[in-house]
């Protein structure tokens, strides 16, 4: 599988992304970058450091304007692209993925990169491309910097709070954070490690929150959260230790930014439609997005959106004016502790049937084909295509969609009874070609064995 994907540069480190194709890669970016301010920070993988000097020494020869802010989490990169007003930049990261792995985050301007710039950094590699000017390197500490702006934006409270880092790039950094805020802080796994040796970077499986869970429990805390890692997604469990779906995250920062004012809410195409039903309750106007980082911030910018969402824990906010799972922590315990008990108040959120994503290994090339095979055959239903192929009903909806990071497709069905529910995943398997629908029957029967 290519490493190039829609919304960023990800792969197997020294196995896929070897130092030799990340020179070219930062070469091709120099390209499209040179002349300019640019900002360039690392995670704490293994493999950061090696990739991330290539990055600084080859942007420099391509003439950039390099501020190396060293390791940070991914938020702190998107605040120092606007506190010095850098045109672009690199973030070296692998995001959740598992720490094999690794990658580059681009901003190449004002807008989110699209699919059409990966493709053309892919092109420009194959080609060899480059550029030389004259440009310099300047190191420069931004996590004090980061620290004050974002606790500026908050407000002190006293909760007792477990933070969970995975030993991710938020390790050095959150723990401050909410501490500058009065915060009662207990912390678990904030010791920087790029191999992850406690849990996966990726928090949105509940799988991975079980020792916040026990925690919480333990300390008595109000609330548990926890990082991928780079920090730009979270997930949160409740004072009785559950973790808690981020559709119900999403619905309660809606509120929180709609008791202040109307506005637009930004969510994403596979999340419940619990969101945009309680989002219209709250006063506000609720927007699909495609999923994916970049996807939603082109809808949160282009909507000027008080806030948006994805199920997979990136959280984007008007005041911040990017994502950022450590500002999220805040505002979620912002609003519990003037709404009281999380459980409580995710308790009290509607829920329906809903499926968690199915996920259906597949390594051939033709994914796009076969999405366009099943909207041809859902033609009937008028799917929405905005995501992978979605078809949509008053009482529930169904979807397959492409993977951008991962060799799979995941499905998601959700309904307002199990018996429909079970209809609508009947009718988008049979759209399928006749090589998917064993192997998505097959999952979604092992699903609702479990």
């Amino acid at each position: 599988m290519s490493i190039f994907h829609a919304c960023d540069i990800r792969g197997i480190a020294d196995t896929e992304l070897t130092e030799a194709v990340a020179r070219k890669i930062a070469r091709a970016v120099g390209v499209k970058l040179t002349g300019r301010r640019v900002v360039v920070g690392g995670d704490v993988r293994l493999s950061t450091p090696r990739l991330q000097t290539i990055m600084v020494e080859e942007l420099a020869v391509a003439g950039c304007e390099v501020m190396d802010i060293g390791t940070v989490a991914t938020p702190v990169f998107y605040f120092a692209l606007k506190n010095m007003d850098a045109f672009g930049g690199v973030m070296v990261t692998a995001s959740h993925n598992p720490a094999p792995y690794n990658g580059f985050k681009l901003v190449l301007g004002p807008q989110p990169v699209t699919e059409a710039d990966i493709r053309e950094i892919e092109r420009l590699v194959n080609d060899g491309a480059g550029v030389r000017g004259k440009g310099s390197v300047t190191k420069v500490n931004i996590i004090d910097r980061y620290i004050e702006y974002t606790a500026g934006r908050a407000r002190q409270n006293g909760m007792k709070v477990v933070l969970d880092a995975g030993n991710g790039a938020t390790a050095a950094i959150v723990p401050r954070l909410f501490r500058t805020l009065g915060y009662q802080v207990e912390e678990l796994f904030c010791q920087p490690d790029g191999s992850f040796p406690n849990r996966s970077p990726n928090p949105a499986l509940a799988e991975n929150l079980a020792a916040l869970g026990a925690k919480v429990c333990e300390v008595g805390a109000q609330i548990g959260v926890a990082f991928d890692g780079d920090g730009d997604r979270v997930a949160f469990v409740d004072e009785n230790g559950r973790a808690v779906d981020n559709d119900d995250i999403m619905v309660l920062i809606a509120r929180y930014y709609l008791e202040q004012q109307p506005g637009t809410i930004i969510y994403d195409a596979k999340c419940s439609m619990v969101v945009p039903e309680e989002v219209a309750k709250a006063g506000g106007k609720a927007v699909m997005a495609r999923a994916g980082h970049t996807f939603s911030k082109a809808a949160f910018l282009r909507e000027k959106a008080l806030f948006a969402g994805e199920i997979s824990g990136h959280f984007f906010f008007s005041e911040m004016g990017y994502d950022d799972g450590m500002f999220a922590g805040l505002k979620v315990c912002e609003f519990v502790a003037e709404h009281g008990s999380l459980a409580a108040l995710i308790d009290a959120i509607p829920n329906y049937s809903l499926t968690p994503d199915i996920r259906v290994r597949y390594t051939g090339t033709d994914k796009a084909e076969i999405l366009a095979g099943v909207a041809e055959r859902l033609a009937a239903y008028l799917p929405n295509l905005i995501d992978g192929v979605r078809v949509e009903f008053a009482d529930g909806w169904g979807m397959i969609r492409a993977s951008v990071t991962e060799p799979l497709f995941t499905l998601r069905f959700e309904a307002k009874t199990p018996a429909r529910l079970r209809e609508i995943m009947d009718l988008v398997v049979t759209a399928l070609p006749a090589n998917l629908q064993t192997p998505v029957s097959e999952a979604i029967n092992r699903l609702q064995g479990e």
